[in-house]
């Protein structure tokens, strides 16, 4: 597939809740393997752009393109069953539930034959043998599968998430603030793990206001400001600051910076 084959694309999306627009006609352009990082103020409709790519809110207005087919999603299952996975802020893991029962979370495998049917018992070491190979693809060290995540770090329950959301994805994963709450070294941990995600094939979408991790992660920068696309960036060209600044209407974006026509 072509790094510049569209996987995931929107067009025109317009959301309103009584008099507030959240979504004003806003456009969305993600290339097969890539980082797409988005940024925005508060109120810029960075939440809702992505509550609609996740099927977590169903948009007005707009159409929703994935690996060149339309889309409708009326909720998150539609869209984890098209192969997009969202990792939400707060960690979305059990805590009293092992580290295999949490990567396969809600998608328990069951037993072969009559005991699966009709008995509905979990077939646990195939989910403990696919967690481990899961995980060391990633390169993510941990204990047994068997160990509580309960027991684990921060950034090593995030690895469980990512983890799980790049076992389930076919086509994207959505990231929303990964290393909130995290240290520099568990940080570093899930800047890897996004890394490795991608060179998996994989095109994330990365929500954050951390900008030195942007900037070190992303191909290209969504501008969000007041429910529309004002700027697709290249790191590459534009300062953290020049990034800022066009992020909050101060600085109107270089004219390469600006998003083309599909």
């Amino acid at each position: 597939m072509s790094a510049d084959t569209l996987v995931l694309e929107a067009r025109g999306l317009v959301k309103r809740y009584g008099h507030v627009t959240a979504l004003d006609g806003c456009d969305f352009d993600l290339r097969a393997g890539e980082i797409l990082a988005v940024i925005g103020d508060n109120g810029a409709g960075k939440s809702s752009l992505i509550k609609a790519l996740s099927g977590a809110l169903i948009p007005d207005a707009g159409e929703i393109w994935l690996d060149g087919q339309r889309v409708y999603f009326h909720r998150p299952l539609d869209a984890r069953r098209a192969g997009i996975e969202t990792l939400h802020q707060e960690l979305a893991v059990a805590p009293a539930l092992n580290i295999a029962e949490n990567v396969f979370l809600g998608r328990e495998l069951r037993r072969p034959g009559f005991l699966g049917a009709a008995l509905r018992m979990l077939d646990k070491q195939r989910m403990r043998d696919d967690s481990t190979r899961q995980l060391q693809q990633l390169g993510i060290t941990l204990g047994s599968m068997r160990q509580a995540v309960e027991t684990l770090s921060g950034g090593q329950r995030q690895a469980v998430a990512v983890a799980r959301s790049a076992y389930f994805a076919r086509h994207v994963i959505i990231m929303d603030e990964p290393t909130a709450a995290l240290g520099v070294r568990e940080s570093n941990m899930v800047v890897d793990l996004i890394r490795q995600v991608r060179e998996r094939g994989l095109a994330v979408v990365l929500i954050s206001h951390n900008m030195p991790l942007v900037f070190s992660l992303a191909d290209r920068i969504h501008v969000a400001r007041l429910g529309k696309r004002v700027a697709i960036l290249d790191p590459a060209l534009v300062s953290m600051s020049d990034a800022v600044a066009v992020m909050t209407g101060a600085l109107v974006a270089p004219s390469a910076s600006r998003p083309t026509a599909p």
